[in-house]
């Protein structure tokens, strides 16, 4: 059991938004209620694949409206800090394992995180299966390592995207319980990010995201929850 009051907590994300798809009600309520301390890490830019090549000039308005997408979603989920990257989206695999790692040992170093969340290795997502090798990686448990807890999050849109016989399909073992606030509050970021929301019965719609909590609420004997991947935790 990992008691969450008052801890410092990394959430390490390959797009703009997944750190709401992935856990926006336990992000609102570990700030909210548990007194967390909350940094969130976007590695990608999450608008260049929308084209045959990466051309960041031809969405240099989009990119920008991104960014500011970014920031109303932080402030009304209300965590303490941001960090945002350059990587390109969904070809974070044309890019060097190490750049990425390094990235994330460097925020490790500034923030001192004692959790650490993250994308399932499973998605069918590219770019979060990286993520999740990459934060695995700077995460390793050598001697001096303080990150003590790794958890894995669902990606809607991603995670059950993923074939039915892949070997690591997400199967959680750690549920959050959020309640109508929390999960609210996830709705409203989420409504934030003009370029990902999506309409029902799209997994990213506000009807989706308010099933899928009640589901894995049902699940555990709860009204909503987020869940979750235990991937390593160290009492």
């Amino acid at each position: 059991m990992i008691d969450f009051f008052n801890k410092t907590i990394m959430v390490i994300v390959a797009h703009p938004d997944d750190e709401l798809l992935g856990l926006g009600g336990t992000i609102n309520k570990l700030k909210t209620n548990n007194d967390c301390k909350i940094h969130v890490v976007i590695l990608g830019e999450g608008i260049t694949s929308r084209d045959d090549t990466r051309d960041l000039g031809k969405r240099e308005m989009e990119l920008k409206k991104h960014h500011s997408n970014i920031i109303s979603a932080k402030k009304t989920l209300g965590y303490d800090s941001l960090s945002t990257y350059n990587f390109p989206d969904n070809r974070f695999d044309t890019v060097p394992l190490l750049d990425i790692i390094k990235v994330i040992e460097n925020e490790k170093r500034q923030f001192d995180p004692e959790i650490v969340f993250t994308h399932h290795g499973g998605d069918l997502n590219i770019d979060h299966q990286i993520t999740f090798q990459a934060v695995l990686t700077s995460c390793r448990p050598m001697q001096n390592e303080k990150v003590k807890s790794i958890i894995s999050f669902e990606t809607p849109s991603g995670t059950e995207w993923q074939s039915s016989n892949h070997p690591t399909q997400f199967i959680p073992n750690f549920f959050i319980e959020i309640n109508q606030n929390h999960l609210d509050k996830k709705i409203e970021a989420m409504e934030c990010y003009e370029y990902e929301k999506r309409k029902f019965p799209h997994p990213r719609s506000p009807e989706a995201l308010k099933i899928l909590a009640s589901y894995r609420g049902l699940t555990v004997g709860k009204q909503y929850a987020e869940a979750f991947f235990m991937v390593r935790c160290i009492n």
